[in-house]
């Protein structure tokens, strides 16, 4: 089946993306950590924060264009700043503007994937089409992660730069062969000023996509303080090192593929709803777990139960803005949806630090854990009010 092939490819191609990504926020986490401790969090950071500002220019493109040619001249960009990043190694600055160019190549490939997802599969199908792209992407960054201190020690900074390049490259290729395509030429559109910030307007004013995108930011916050506080849980409290914190990373991510694979059961709204809603709830008893229970084993299991809720919630929200949002609104849907939860990982990383030296690691975790829980249930609770049959109009 075409579907079949051409899911397989932006898949795939997705894996490879995501495996590059991890290799090159290891390799650059690891050369401006003697800038200071300032230029590691200017790291994590400046390629989300176009994905949150340039949004609804994004969106707009993806409503206008044909969504599998802008992907591929994303990754053309991409590949081209981390190529410029090799070139300017000596200059925080210059790595922290290039890594913004990065971003906007993100800001317009992740809207665009998710929405040629439903041409595809189908509309009915899409619930297969957002696990397998999660499935790929937390392969490529599981692989990516376990890869990433290795390929620096074997090639040096620059060269495992160049493997990224190389990945984007390959993901460009790969969405060559795709034949199926979302061409939004042609179509009766929306024009003037207020065009662009149609997707936000549509989260704002449709109840549930409301509901979905705020519990979602309050996990993405929780999640956030959890991931800044694990390396100082892992050291302090656990009494681990570097093969501990590799051992919880990656049972987050095994978590996540296992979650990714399950939600591709979840086919109606009320279904998609009600896996959200579960999915933050439970990811609020896995960040409780390593607070209750400082011991490595059960880390891991806590890790693991977190990890398979995110992966739940990363397909259940997915298709939520799809089933929420007008096909011609669908690229600004997902380019608002995906602004709001970069910038609450933003906002968590940066209040994370100092939630962290305020109340340390363990507390740090029972925190994100209860406003995650509560979210969850809160998310669960609003939900059921909900008229799912009636999606907000948006002049």
């Amino acid at each position: 089946m075409r579907g079949t092939r051409d899911l397989a490819l932006v898949a795939s191609g997705a894996a490879v993306s995501l495996f590059g990504t991890a290799i090159t926020l290891i390799v650059l986490l690891l050369h401006v950590k003697d800038f200071g401790s300032y230029a590691v969090v200017g790291v994590l950071i400046a390629e989300f924060v176009p994905v949150s500002l340039a949004a609804p220019l994004a969106g707009l493109l993806v409503d206008r264009l044909p969504n599998r040619r802008l992907m591929i001249a994303g990754q053309l960009l991409q590949a081209g700043a981390v190529i410029v990043v090799t070139t300017v190694l000596h200059s925080l600055p210059l790595i922290l503007v290039t890594l913004v160019v990065l971003g906007c190549g993100t800001a317009v490939v992740n809207p665009a994937a998710a929405a040629l997802i439903p041409a595809i599969c189908g509309e009915d199908r899409s619930a297969r089409g957002y696990s397998w792209l999660a499935f790929g992407r937390g392969t490529g960054m599981l692989a990516g992660s376990a890869a990433g201190g290795l390929l620096v020690a074997a090639l040096g900074t620059r060269d495992a730069l160049l493997v990224d390049a190389g990945t984007y490259l390959a993901q460009a290729a790969l969405l060559s062969f795709v034949r199926t395509e979302r061409d939004p030429r042609g179509r009766e559109r929306q024009t003037g000023r207020d065009a662009a910030t149609a997707g936000l307007r549509l989260l704002a004013a449709d109840p549930v996509l409301r509901v979905a995108t705020v519990c979602l930011a309050v996990a993405c916050v929780g999640v956030m303080f959890a991931d800044v506080a694990t390396v100082f849980y892992v050291t302090g409290v656990l009494g681990g090192g570097a093969a501990t914190l590799g051992l919880l990373h990656a049972c987050w991510m095994l978590g996540v593929l296992t979650g990714a694979r399950v939600a591709v059961r979840l086919t109606s709204q009320r279904a998609l709803l009600l896996g959200l809603g579960t999915a933050c709830a439970v990811m609020g008893v896995g960040m409780l777990i390593p607070a209750a229970l400082p011991f490595t084993a059960l880390a891991a299991l806590g890790y693991i139960v977190g990890g398979a809720a995110n992966g739940v919630q990363s397909v259940t929200n997915q298709g939520i803005v799809r089933a929420r949002s007008p096909e011609h609104l669908r690229g600004r849907a997902f380019a608002a949806a995906g602004a709001v939860l970069v910038g609450a990982n933003v906002l968590g990383t940066v209040l994370g630090g100092a939630v962290v030296a305020l109340m340390g690691p363990r507390q740090t975790f029972v925190l994100a854990g209860i406003a995650t829980l509560a979210a969850g249930v809160a998310a669960l609770l609003a939900l059921r009010a909900v008229d799912t049959t009636k999606t907000a109009p948006v002049t």
